[in-house]
């Protein structure tokens, strides 16, 4: 069995949701019942908490580390706080495909039913050949003083164990077995993508798809399930892939933003989420259970679980290789609605992963302009291993094709009048483009890619070319600041990776 848990009290062993929910009911505050007659949790930690996780290794140089001798300090200090607490055990698979799933488990405090709950509907069911390869123990009453907001979250890949204090956020048991499963796939020869997944079912008579890379606020759940040409999704968060562009799903549900979710621009997730069996967490809800996705005073960051059997969608196992990726990027200024990269170009703007971070990072992300590699947080050492491997795949995979879409703004932030926004149907006509073939092409003078000249169902041209927007509102030198300022930054950005091969710092 490898690992063993903890002794405690009592553990509830897979218990179901109707027992989980009568707990949370019973035992816990800050619950709302909504008007869909579904439960919304308020948490008291509203993000993921970056500064507060740390890998366990000897590595000195490796980022937010621990020495196992510190590990083994705060290990026995949760397993001495368990002995005496009522726990609940959910266990289950990381992706549903025999060729490549991952056993894991939850190990949490059952006053914290929501959490289990939650995952649960992620975890594909276990059979008689499940063995818990991954183990995350969860215990958000016990604090950690000392360490950042006092809470901590310890990742041992030598052992596949993820321990964390502090917290209620259900982001952390999520991640807690996802970031393990980088490890794991990198090991492997693969690389785990922060990713959606997609298949078009009959596009000349072939099944296509297309993974959508992007960090939290990006538009990446949203332009997963908006459905185009029959789409069906598949994924919303994480997907590895191998050589040769075989891609093996890892999650059997859904974790959506309920901010701003609206049932004509995002019907499946709207869907989803106003379903009894749904849970919310950190949603606007009123004292009397009336639901307000619009209201963000508490925080943006408002989220739903549901499972995948509660929507239309593509069952995730024996999934064809992969014909698309689309790298997401919330910018303001300059980036068109999508362009078509060369493929040397690719490596460099997955590396680059830029993006404005929303309320999902934290407060120390949102608001502000970031660069993500991979538009991946949860990579698990140098980044510059995540930009090799992923050049190396892209050498398996000769006509994959690979486009950034920019579903932010053009032409400035949104106080600037002369600014237009890329609204959700804007993407959506672009991915349909990009699976149709339908789009024209030009190469752009300033940065080798290709703007798109010619896009159905995208009636305004200075989406596509910020340049001619920025000419025509008498801007050209603005433009052109801009373009040498964004080359040299992302120029030098890359340079900023030790060992990253020296063909993806030059495709820039």
């Amino acid at each position: 069995m490898g690992f063993e848990l903890s002794q405690a009290r009592s553990v509830a062993v897979n218990p179901t949701q109707v027992e989980m929910r009568s707990w949370v009911e019973e035992h816990m505050s800050d619950i709302t019942v909504t008007e869909f007659d579904n439960i919304n949790y308020k948490t008291a930690v509203k993000a993921r908490l970056g500064p507060s996780t740390f890998f366990v290794t000897e590595v000195e140089n490796f980022k937010n580390r621990v020495p196992r001798s510190e590990y083994d300090t705060w290990a026995a200090l949760q397993d001495a706080y368990i002995a005496d607490k009522d726990m609940i055990l959910i266990e289950g698979y990381i992706g549903p495909d025999p060729a490549f799933r991952t056993g894991c488990r939850l190990y949490i405090e059952r006053t914290q039913a929501n959490i289990p709950a939650m995952q649960q509907q992620l975890y594909f069911p276990k059979d008689d050949a499940w063995n818990p390869d991954f183990t995350i123990i969860y215990t958000p009453g016990l604090m950690a003083p000392g360490k950042p907001s006092d809470r901590l979250i310890l990742v041992d890949n030598d052992n596949y164990v993820t321990r964390v204090f502090g917290s209620d956020y259900f982001g952390e048991s999520k991640m807690g077995g996802l970031r393990m499963w980088n490890h794991l796939v990198f090991s492997q020869g693969g690389l785990a993508l922060h990713s959606g997944l997609k298949t078009f079912p009959d596009i000349g008579g072939e099944e296509k798809a297309a993974l959508i890379l992007g960090l939290s606020g990006t538009g990446k759940t949203t332009t997963t399930f908006r459905q185009q040409l029959d789409s069906l999704p598949v994924q919303d968060d994480f997907v590895a892939l191998f050589p040769g562009g075989k891609i093996y799903s890892s999650e059997n549900g859904c974790f959506a933003k309920t901010f701003g979710l609206d049932p004509d621009d995002e019907p499946t997730i709207y869907g989803g989420t106003t379903r009894r069996d749904a849970w919310l967490e950190n949603t606007w809800v009123s004292p009397e259970g009336r639901v307000d996705f619009f209201n963000g005073s508490d925080t943006l960051n408002g989220r739903s679980t549901f499972p995948l059997e509660n929507i239309r969608h593509r069952e995730p196992d024996h999934l064809p290789t992969v014909d698309y990726i689309l790298l997401l990027n919330r910018n303001e200024t300059i980036v068109p609605a999508v362009v078509k990269l060369k493929r040397e170009q690719a490596a460099a703007y997955f590396m680059l992963g830029e993006t404005k971070g929303t309320s999902a990072g934290g407060a120390a992300e949102a608001g502000k302009s970031l660069r993500v590699p991979g538009t991946n947080p949860f990579f698990f050492d140098n980044d510059a291993h995540m930009g090799n491997r992923f050049l190396a795949l892209l050498d398996t995979m000769p006509d994959v094709e690979v486009y950034v879409m920019n579903t932010g703004r053009v032409g400035g932030h949104e106080a600037d009048e002369r600014s237009k926004k890329v609204k959700i149907r804007h993407s959506s006509a672009v991915v349909k483009g990009i699976v149709e073939g339908s789009i024209r092409w030009e190469e752009d003078p300033d940065f080798g890619y290709f703007v798109a000249t010619e896009l159905a169902d995208v009636e305004d041209a200075d989406l596509l070319n910020p340049k001619a927007m920025y000419a025509s509102q008498g801007r050209a030198d603005e433009y052109a600041g801009l373009v040498a300022k964004l080359l040299s930054d992302r120029r030098a950005y890359l340079r900023t990776f030790p060992g990253l091969d020296p063909s993806i710092v030059e495709a820039i």
